[in-house]
Parts: structure tokens; sequence; C-alpha cells
């Protein structure tokens, strides 16, 4: 596919080559045998000669005033291509008759020859020297010059223009990609200005908008807290005199609105955040085991891997994981922390390129776990599935998985195993700690 900028210049080009070809046919088309100016000149020669009876002195003398000053070679043939006088050396070639018109007064131009035919029948050949002896082949090629000179200064401006559109492309690929500041300069005052001040207006706007959705979000979910510590110090005072069924139920209730608040005071923070997070080394087995200890029927299995990176947001990370499969899987959670070796076969979330090793971490349970048409779609925000429907929603616990991973230069994604359960399996940029 041509680059914008190609496009301009290649149809500037070829504007160029049709107004060439054009000036060319038009000058074919009317510098041709009737001229106008040849037949006058034919006329005016044929009344300074004699006649075509007189003598060959008297037309010698006639000839030699006509071309008095010239310095060149003129010759008069008769009708019959004889010559019958001539001013000056190097003769030219007698005329080719059978090229004679049917009407008389008519030019030719053959070389540097140019031949007159007059009304009663001779031939006037004139050899001057002329520094535009080929008129019509100079000016094809100062034509042509003219035009590739054109196109050549046309370059740079074509291409400047085009310039100021692919740095508008890169804006709106920066803002799709999630960077709110990205900015274009806004360059002249064309349309191409106008467009990259709208943009700029545009990010703004979003950008705006942007923070105000997620400082809502943050106090919103700051707010929550409040209310949830009265409704559990109000069932702490209660404990004696309410239901234990019912107690039972509002704990669980407020243990999930806690936990969700807390997921969504996360993943604002993780939108406000720019940059990879704080980096440290991070025993990857020994942070699975230390979560693995806080819930039942969890079964660790794996090698000792060091991976770079925040140990808070790894944490949570294996965390979010435990509690998916807690909330909506079977006992007991299985958990592998290994190494995935280039060359091996790729699991179905994507690694970081180039990596020489990577974390492996899996994680499945005795479930029936997703199904495959769900398998990207248990990562969007709040997304309820069939069998969400019936435990509560999926909320962000994946969707937090996912960028944590990412902000590690990792993955997140799900894999069917070859029992035909589910396993979720994540990629970190690691290294092996024997």
């Amino acid at each position: 596919m041509l680059r914008l900028y190609l496009r301009f210049y290649l149809a500037l080009l070829a504007s160029l080559l049709l107004l060439v070809v054009a000036t060319a046919t038009l000058w074919h088309f009317t510098g041709g045998n009737m001229e106008p100016v040849g037949l006058t000149f034919a006329r005016v020669v044929q009344n300074a000669l004699p006649p075509a009876d007189a003598s060959a002195d008297e037309q010698r003398r006639a000839l030699t005033r006509l071309t008095s000053g010239l310095h060149g070679t003129v010759a008069l043939f008769d009708r019959n291509g004889t010559l019958v006088t001539s001013v000056g050396g190097n003769l030219p070639p007698a005329p080719d008759l059978e090229h004679r018109p049917a009407l008389g007064v008519v030019t030719f131009e053959r070389g540097t020859l140019t031949y007159v035919h007059l009304a009663d029948g001779r031939w006037l050949a004139a050899r001057l020297p002329s520094a535009f002896t080929h008129a019509r082949v100079v000016f094809h090629l100062v034509l042509m010059l003219l035009a590739v000179a054109i196109g050549i200064a046309a370059y740079p401006i074509v291409r400047q223009i085009s310039r100021r559109l692919e740095r508008l492309q890169r804006g709106v690929e920066s803002l799709g990609a999630g960077d709110l500041t990205a900015r274009v300069p806004v360059e002249g005052r064309d349309e191409v200005a106008r467009l990259a001040a709208s943009f700029n207006r545009a990010a703004a706007r979003i950008e705006k908008l942007m923070q105000g959705h997620k400082a809502l979000l943050a106090n919103a979910s700051h707010e929550l807290r409040t209310p949830l510590a009265r409704i559990r110090l109000a069932l702490e005072l209660m404990k004696d005199t309410a239901d234990p069924k019912l107690k039972r139920g509002l704990e669980q209730d407020i243990a999930e609105l806690d936990w969700l608040v807390d997921e969504i005071l996360l993943a604002s923070r993780l939108d406000t955040v720019e940059g990879k997070p704080a980096s440290e080394e991070v025993d990857l087995l020994a942070l699975a085991a230390e979560e693995c200890a806080r819930y039942e029927s969890v079964q660790l299995e794996g090698t000792v891997v060091t991976v770079h990176g925040d140990p808070r947001l790894l944490r949570r990370l294996l965390r979010n994981l435990l509690e998916n499969a807690r909330r909506h899987g079977s006992p007991p959670t299985h958990v592998r922390i290994g190494m995935h070796e280039p060359g091996t076969s790729p699991p179905p979330a994507p690694g970081p390129a180039g990596a020489a090793a990577r974390a492996l971490i899996r994680v499945w349970d005795a479930g029936p776990g997703v199904p495959p048409e769900d398998f990207e779609r248990v990562f969007e925000p709040f997304y309820r599935g069939r069998e969400a429907h019936d435990r509560g929603g999926a909320g962000l616990g994946l969707t937090l998985v996912r960028e944590i991973a990412r902000r590690h230069g990792g993955e997140a994604g799900c894999e069917r195993m070859p029992d035909g359960r589910s396993c979720f399996v994540v990629l970190l940029p690691a290294e092996f700690a024997p």
C-alpha cells in the first residue's frame, strides 16, 4: 500500500507528464508545414526573385541580394530539382521531389536544412547556422527539464505535508494505546493544522474525563469503607441476639464488598501510576507458598524461580488466582511454579518478546473450569458468564491478574488441559535460581 506522500507526489508527477505531452502535441499540430509564417516567407521570396525563365546570372544576383549578410549557403533549384544557382559553399542536397505537395507554397525542414517550395515550382534550399536549428527538439528538452525541476522542488513540499499527517497518525495511535498525554504539534494554519488542534482538544478532554472518572472511582471506593466498617461494628454488637445463619450471610456479604472495594482501589491505582512497578528480586515459589497457606485444599509444587518485580503486586496476582479458584471452582486447587524454556510448546498466553526464559505459573482446580469460548472474556472487568450468574460474577480479580502480569513484562491467559479442564497461565520474565 502506497504511503500518502507517495500518492501526492505521483499525482503531481502525472500532472506534469500530462502537461508535457499536451504541450508537445499542441506544438506538433500548430507548428507544422502549414504554419502561416512559412507561407509568408515563401511569398516574399517568390516576389524578390526574378521569374523562372530569367537567366542564371540574373537569378544569382537576385539571390545574392536576398541573402546579403547571411552566413550560410542558399541554393535555388528548378522544378525538376536541377541546381540553378547558389550562394556560399557546402551546397545543400536537391529537394526530394517525391514529397512535392499538390499546392505550391510549402516549407520543409530536414535536419539543419530548410526547403521552400515556391508557387512557380522552384525550390529554395538554405543551410544557415543557428543555435536553435532543432527548435522543436530544444523546446521539448526544455519542457522536460522544467518538469523534472518542478518535480524535484515539489518533493520536499509534499513530504512536509505528509510528515505532519504521519505525526498526527502516531498521536492517534498513542492515544488509542492508552497514552492520554499524547499530543501533536500544531504547524501552520491549513486544514492539517486545524485537524491537529482538534485532536489535541479531543485528547485533552478525554484525559480530563478519564482523570475525573478515576478520581470519582477512588473516592467512592474510599467512602464505601466507612459504611462497611459501621455495618461490621453493628454486626459485632448484635452477635448475641442475631440469628447465626443471618449473621454468617451478612459477614460473607461484607467480606465480598470489602474485597470488591479493595480491587477497585487497586485498579484505580494501577491506572493512575504510569511506568513499570518497583522492581526487586522475588522468590516466586516462596511467595506462592505463603499465599497458598491462607487457603484450604491447595496443593503447591514446582521449582525455585526468581523474578524481578513488585512483591505486593505479585502477591496480589497469586491471591486473586487462588480466590478465583475458591469462589468459582471445586477443591482441591493446584498451583505449579516452574520455567517455560524457549523452543517448547508455548501456552496460549504469549510471553514477552525476546525473553530467554520465563517463569510459568499454572493454577487449576477440580471443577469443569472455563468454557473455551470464554477464555478471553473472563479477563474483562465484571464479566458474568453462565456460571458466574449463579456465583456472583467474576469482578475485577482476573482483570487485575492480567494487568499486573503485563506491567511486569508478561502475560496472563487461559488454556485447556489434556483432561478437558481449564487452567490459568501466567508468564513472567524470570531467572532460574538453582
